[in-house]
This record gives C-alpha cells, sequence and structure tokens, in this order.
C-alpha cells in the first residue's frame, strides 16, 4: 500500500487543480454544462489490456470478442507455427452494459491461458466519479472492481495452485482508480494505479500485488488511432523471476456500431487479475502475440 500512497503524492503535479478550482468543481459540477464536459478521452471502454476511463451510456449493450494468437518469435513462434496463427493463447467473449452514464457492469468467459488458470468467469463494475471540464476541472476519474473465478478442474498435484484446497482459492480480484487527461482533440493520457490480490499463489509469488498502469491514445484522424499501455508492477523481484511487465501496442479503428482493435502484446490472459499478474513472456525473446478485439454495441431506440 505505501506504493499507492507514494504514486498519488508524485502524481499531484500532473493532475494538480487548486483550492479554488476545487471548491468550483464542489459547488457547480452537478450544474456543468454538457457542452463543457470533455468527453470521448479514449473511444473504447479499454485502452488494450486494461480498462480506459470510458463507461458505456445508460442503456447501452455491449457484445465484446477477445482473442490472442501465440507467440510471433521466439521458441514457439516463427514459420512452423505461422508466426503463432496456429496457436489461440486466450479467447474472452463477454456482454457489458450501462446502468447509468457513469455506472456499467460486465460479464465474460475466457479459455485461460493455463499458467496457472483455465476457465474462467470473470465480472466487474466501473463508475465514473468526475469528467473533466473545459475551464475547470482538468482530469476524468473512475473507479473499478474486478472478479474472475476460475472453475477448471482440479489438479491432484497438491504442490499446484490449480489444486485449490479451498473453493475460495479459486478466485481473484482487483480494485482500480483511473486517472484520465485529454490533451486538445489528439493526444490523452492515463494513470491506473491497481491492487490485485489472489487468494492463493506460488511460494515463489505475492498474493497482494501493486501495479502501476499507463496509457495513451495518439489519434490519428477522426476514425484511427495509436495505443500504448504499459503496467509495471511493484513486488519482491527476488521470487517473483518468471514474471515480466504487461506492454502493449495497439491499431484502433472505429466504424458505426463498431471498434476494432488489432494489438500486439507480451500478455496471454484478459482481465486485470490475469494479465498484471500472470505475464510470464518478454518482448525481448519475441514472446508477443497479434490479438484483436471487436466491440458491437446495440442501443435502445
Amino acid at each position: 500500500m505505501k506504493y499507492f500512497f507514494s504514486f498519488l503524492i508524485s502524481s499531484l503535479p500532473l493532475f494538480t487543480f487548486s483550492q479554488e478550482d476545487s471548491l468550483t468543481f464542489i459547488e457547480e459540477y452537478p450544474q456543468v454544462e454538457d457542452s463543457l464536459i470533455v468527453k470521448e478521452t479514449f473511444q473504447s471502454t479499454r485502452i488494450i489490456n486494461g480498462h480506459s476511463i470510458e463507461t458505456l451510456r445508460k442503456g447501452v449493450l455491449e457484445f465484446r470478442v477477445e482473442h490472442r494468437f501465440g507467440d510471433i518469435a521466439g521458441n514457439d513462434g516463427g514459420v512452423q507455427t505461422m508466426y503463432g496463427f496456429d496457436n489461440s493463447s486466450d479467447i474472452r467473449i463477454a456482454f457489458e452494459y450501462g446502468i447509468t452514464d457513469k455506472l456499467m457492469v460486465g460479464l465474460g468467459r475466457s479459455k485461460g491461458t493455463g499458467e496457472p488458470y483455465r476457465s474462467l468467469i470473470d465480472g466487474f463494475a466501473k463508475y465514473r466519479v468526475f469528467n473533466q471540464v473545459k475551464k475547470g476541472l482538468p482530469f476524468s476519474m473512475a473507479i473499478l472492481g474486478t472478479s474472475s473465478f476460475t472453475y477448471m478442474k482440479a489438479s491432484t498435484d497438491l504442490t499446484q495452485v490449480s489444486s485449490f484446497p479451498k473453493w475460495e482459492h479459486r478466485l481473484a480480484y482487483s480494485l482500480q482508480l483511473n486517472l484520465a487527461k485529454k490533451f486538445g482533440d489528439k493526444f490523452s493520457f492515463a494513470l491506473m494505479p491497481t491492487l490485485v490480490h489472489r487468494n492463493l499463489v506460488a511460494s515463489d509469488d505475492d498474493n497482494t500485488i501493486f501495479s502501476l498502469g499507463s496509457g495513451l491514445r495518439l489519434a490519428l484522424n477522426s476514425k484511427m488511432a495509436i495505443l500504448v499501455e504499459y503496467y509495471h508492477c511493484f513486488t519482491n523481484s527476488a521470487i517473483r523471476t518468471t514474471n515480466y511487465n504487461s506492454l502493449g501496442i495497439a491499431f484502433e479503428w472505429i466504424t458505426f456500431g463498431h471498434n476494432f482493435t488489432v494489438n500486439l502484446t507480451n500478455s496471454s490472459g484478459f482481465g486485470e487479475t490475469q494479465f498484471i499478474t500472470n505475464t510470464f513472456d518478454s518482448w525481448n525473446k519475441g514472446q508477443f502475440r497479434l490479438g484483436f478485439c471487436i466491440g458491437r454495441k446495440w442501443e435502445k431506440e
């Protein structure tokens, strides 16, 4: 937890606003005109692996399909696997819904990478606390809570995490504070301090891990953008010797009713409880893979 508070203190210069601005926000924000609210800091509820500041509007249902192929290079990549196209590291299908303009929920199922889990169900709730305001509040903030549950068959090897001595060992959770700012029409930046807790881990791991995520979006035009996302874990490197930090780059293409993202990342799994703590591949070893996400929205007439 000390890293969390250190982060909040160190990030104040970036997201600073004066006492006068604070009072203005508290007293006037509920009456802020819609035209003054900065919108579309990001175009999707996700950046690449992790969540963005955005929430679905009230009554909007989104169907998401996410896919990760195998390693492009390295020992498991190359021409023999068609640069990863022969393999599937993970697949996720999910439905997400906007309860209000500020609150959304989601439920998904993923294949799982097998390191250490397969057959995962995940759920989350995200609340948009406040929005960036022109000539006022300089950034947006959201709070995200997620959980995941694996229903895979328990291993008979009691030395493995997947042996699950108790049913609650199948659960993992994360809590995130999402801060984002839009600079002009083309550039957006986000910081995502995240706490992940897993009820059962191996002896060379930590149950609770703090990670500081960051992401950016650079618009190429009104429909296309470049995305970059990185999560740095603050852990004891002496025991987490086989883990790496998640890094991804992506190309985003927006069409009518759809959001399409093609990405390259060293992470195999989906969701904060998976990609933050269970990334075992390194870009330096060619252990990165192609992935994509297609989101289709339906809105009430």
